[in-house]
């Protein structure tokens, strides 16, 4: 077993070792490879994704991703800023599917800006399309009739990008509570009439799961005042993007949040995938020894279990976490002052 590890920029080495120590305590015998990516790529190679790191996690079972971003580069044209390196991953590697599970750790409720009763039931999956929407579609400047300087990005998708994508998220819900809600603004947008048509086809595959549609911003609202709704989001990379990042405020902390990012190549145990926390790589607290890993280490978890076939080893890692932090292991952001590394000790305490 093989995996590429990408740390990245600003706090993504400090966490990513963290979560390497976890998989490695573990005793399981798999190879890490690590490789430059993002900022720290393009000052070592002049390119926020190397074709060496690339070729590198072509040859891996799956990838553990750190996070990329430094302010040092922001003036760079923007093919050659560290975000692209997360872009043309997934890119690269048909990594289509988007998996960002969200619920309240036990004892953690009171550090959700919902009221606790509201965000002790919040257990869900949300099915992000990746390589397609805004982020990929046509996009640049021009002038318009009135000489004015005009920016567009093409909002796109083929049936078989919702398709594909779809089926992950019905498949999901087959071993949760079963219950699909596909988030759109077919009301107004051409791309999510298309969406929703092709989500009803799909379910009809899936007579087990129960199906429903939901206005975005209506989705938005429904996170915040009955989070407890839903089971698996399904929906398009825009939104996707917006709607995961607050449920990660509903949970509590940016810094628990996981991320899977699955394709369709299967490796000897499972399905090929890149692992990431869902958090940027806050540059002004790199390196300080004080940045909260366990997001990090429960996409570890998500890595074993779905790319390397290891349940058993993915459930005692998830245990650890969520026994440091009922024992009040707790980082910065979650009101503690639990450093780093400390947090990494306490996760191998427990397992």
């Amino acid at each position: 077993m093989k995996i590429a590890v990408l740390p990245g920029d600003g706090i993504g080495p400090d966490i990513t070792r963290e979560a390497v120590r976890v998989i490695e305590a573990l005793g399981l015998g798999i190879e890490m490879t690590w490789a430059p990516v993002g900022g720290a790529a393009y000052k070592a190679h002049g390119h926020p994704l190397p074709a060496e790191t690339l070729a590198i996690a072509r040859d891996s079972d799956a990838i553990l991703f750190g996070a990329v971003g430094d302010p040092d580069c922001d003036a760079l044209d923007r093919h050659l800023r560290p975000e692209q390196a997360i872009l043309g991953l997934r890119k690269a590697l048909t990594l289509f599917a988007n998996l960002r599970p969200a619920r309240v750790f036990a004892g953690l409720e009171s550090h959700s800006a919902l009221r606790p009763e509201i965000a002790g039931a919040i257990d869900l999956v949300i099915v992000r399309e990746l390589n397609g929407d805004v982020y990929f579609g046509e996009k640049g400047f021009r002038t318009n009739a009135m000489g004015e300087r005009e920016g567009y990005d093409v909002m796109s998708y083929a049936t078989s990008e919702v398709q594909r994508i779809a089926h992950i998220a019905f498949r999901a819900a087959q071993g949760r509570g079963r219950r699909v809600c596909s988030v759109d603004k077919a009301n107004v947008l051409e791309t999510s009439q298309l969406w929703r048509d092709t989500v009803i086809a799909v379910a009809r595959e899936y007579p087990d799961v129960a199906l429903e549609h939901m206005y975005v911003d209506n989705a938005a609202m429904q996170l915040v005042k009955n989070p407890g709704h839903f089971d698996v989001v399904l929906t398009g990379n825009l939104f996707g993007d917006i709607l995961s990042d607050q449920a990660s405020m509903c949970v509590g902390s940016i810094g628990l949040l996981a991320s899977a990012s699955l394709g369709e190549r299967q490796t000897a145990w499972g399905t090929f995938g890149l692992y990431e926390p869902i958090h940027g790589s806050a540059p002004d607290i790199a390196g300080k020894g004080v940045a909260n890993p366990m997001a990090t280490i429960l996409s570890a978890a998500m890595l074993l279990r779905h790319s390397l076939g290891l349940a058993d080893a993915a459930e005692r890692i998830e245990r650890a976490v969520a026994h440091a932090l009922g024992d009040g292991v707790l980082s910065r952001d979650l009101g503690g002052n639990a450093g780093t590394a400390e947090i990494g000790d306490a996760v191998l305490a427990r397992l």
